[in-house]
């Protein structure tokens, strides 16, 4: 398995650069590499106990982990990737653009199995270098713009990251995740730093809106299906192995999931909505790292559908969409993606909350609840728009329903994964969170106007919430008694 595994690691960028040879083929192989994600997600998947540890350079704990997991976010970046693609299928999108999101697709793949700091580092700015050529696909100012951004705020956060990674080293002699505990406050709090900068995570992640919201929507898709994520693996990773750094991921996710879901319940733009929204469910997949795979799994499925959705709505603001009823076929498309990601019985997301909830501490629970509601109430002005039956809309290419199949079949699939949720009380709860949510948007937030601002959101802000981050997590660091 060790030497499918490191062939299987290396495809995508031998098949990215092949692209270019074979650009006629290049939907094709791109599809192709997508694909064998899924298998080498599902063999996993066999067997419960699967764990494949394989050290590459051993005395600087060079070190590839993957477990189950592993395969949870492996098979979102392969479905995801996949549907983005068949999104784009009958599209004019040039081989450049398959070759891209074959290499990023391939470097997400690397960081769900890095267990060290320096194999991520790597693959984290790869990943940067891809998303940015993504975001600027259009070549607009607006774009380019949009992706330089992107490229400047992770490169400055990835420059902490580094520092913090050579102090591990100087402390442990080893890059491996392991030595984090030995290693000093401030080189935990500049990894952490970085990484919740590239994850979106908490007021780190007040870039995520914009590019999420200007980004062409299958690069959305992309980006917010499994991008952010390769931020938020490693704190799931960590806390799995070190039980010292389980509080601190567990503080930011439910800090993260309250100021995501606060922010969403305002904005009166789709994309926007559906982009603090990620923030959010970044949280809950912190919040419980035990079971964080299953509920990365859920999100990335249906933040991928909803923004492919996005692109083919009539209007991005929701007062215009009231006005302008969308067909019965799309918004059912867009109706179970929401009841999804709110936790309706019969879908994936149910089962990731229910679970979720089981593996919170208790002092987690009241506030996670609240962004559960909050939840609904975002995804009640999805649920509650107009639709009609009739072919007024613009026709939608079959690219699409292709991609609402894996997505949205996935979702249902998915419920296999914890069928032990389907008890009566389990069920009961989800119902009146979701009762109580819509109840609350339709006689309170649905009449509500208000503009938050966005100040915070801009360039030279979010530089200095870097350094108040930076500031932040070495006192948390310090109060865990790492000093």
């Amino acid at each position: 398995m060790t030497n499918i595994t490191i062939a299987w690691m290396a495809l995508p960028f031998f098949v990215g650069f092949l692209i270019y040879l074979l650009p006629k083929l290049s939907r094709f192989l791109a599809l192709g590499v997508a694909l064998l994600s899924v298998n080498y997600a599902l063999a996993i998947f066999a067997d419960p106990s699967f764990l494949l540890d394989i050290e590459l350079l051993d005395s600087f704990g060079v070190t590839l982990k993957i477990d189950q997991l592993s395969g949870f976010f492996i098979i979102t970046n392969a479905l995801v990737t996949s549907a983005v693609i068949f999104y784009c299928w009958n599209t004019d999108k040039t081989p450049f653009f398959y070759m891209q999101a074959t290499i990023l697709h391939g470097s997400v793949n690397a960081t769900f199995i890095c267990a060290d700091f320096i194999s991520l580092y790597v693959a984290l700015e790869v990943i940067s270098i891809a998303a940015f050529l993504l975001i600027t696909y259009p070549r607009t100012d607006r774009s380019i713009w949009v992706g330089l951004r992107y490229l400047f705020i992770s490169n400055t956060a990835m420059l902490f990251y580094l520092v913090g990674v050579a102090l591990v080293y100087k402390a442990n002699n080893s890059f491996n995740f392991m030595g984090l505990p030995n290693a000093p406050p401030e080189a935990i709090a500049l990894i952490f730093l970085g990484l919740l900068v590239k994850g979106g995570i908490f007021i780190s992640g007040l870039w995520l809106p914009l590019t999420h919201s200007e980004s062409q929507s299958f690069v959305s898709a992309m980006l917010s299906g499994v991008v952010v994520k390769t931020g938020v693996f490693p704190f799931v990773r960590c806390a799995q192995m070190i039980d010292e750094i389980d509080p601190i991921v567990r503080i930011f996710g439910v800090s993260t999931a309250l100021l995501g879901v606060f922010w969403a319940i305002f904005q009166q733009d789709t994309k926007r909505t559906l982009a603090f929204s990620t923030i959010s469910q970044l949280g809950f997949i912190m919040a419980a790292p035990e079971v964080g795979g299953f509920y990365a799994l859920t999100h990335g499925f249906v933040k991928s559908a909803l923004f492919l959705i996005s692109g083919v709505l009539p209007s991005r603001n929701f007062q215009e969409l009231r006005d302008k009823p969308m067909n019965n076929s799309l918004w059912i498309a867009l109706a179970i993606a929401s009841f999804s990601i709110s936790g309706f019985p019969l879908l994936s997301g149910f089962g990731a909350k229910i679970l979720t909830t089981k593996n919170l501490l208790s002092w987690q629970v009241i506030a996670m609840n609240v962004a559960t509601v909050g939840t609904t109430i975002v995804f009640a002005k999805f649920i509650f728009l107009p639709h009609k039956k009739g072919d007024s809309e613009k026709k939608i290419q079959q690219g699409f329903w292709w991609a609402m199949v894996f997505l949205l079949g996935g979702l249902i699939v998915a419920n296999a994964v914890y069928y032990e949720a389907y008890t009566i009380n389990n069920i009961v709860k989800p119902l009146v969170t979701i009762a109580t949510g819509w109840l609350a948007y339709l006689f309170i937030f649905r009449k509500l106007t208000i503009k938050l601002p966005r100040a915070i959101e801009e360039f030279e802000h979010l530089i200095g919430v870097m350094a108040i981050m930076l500031i932040l997590v070495f006192w948390m660091v310090q109060v865990r008694g790492y000093a």
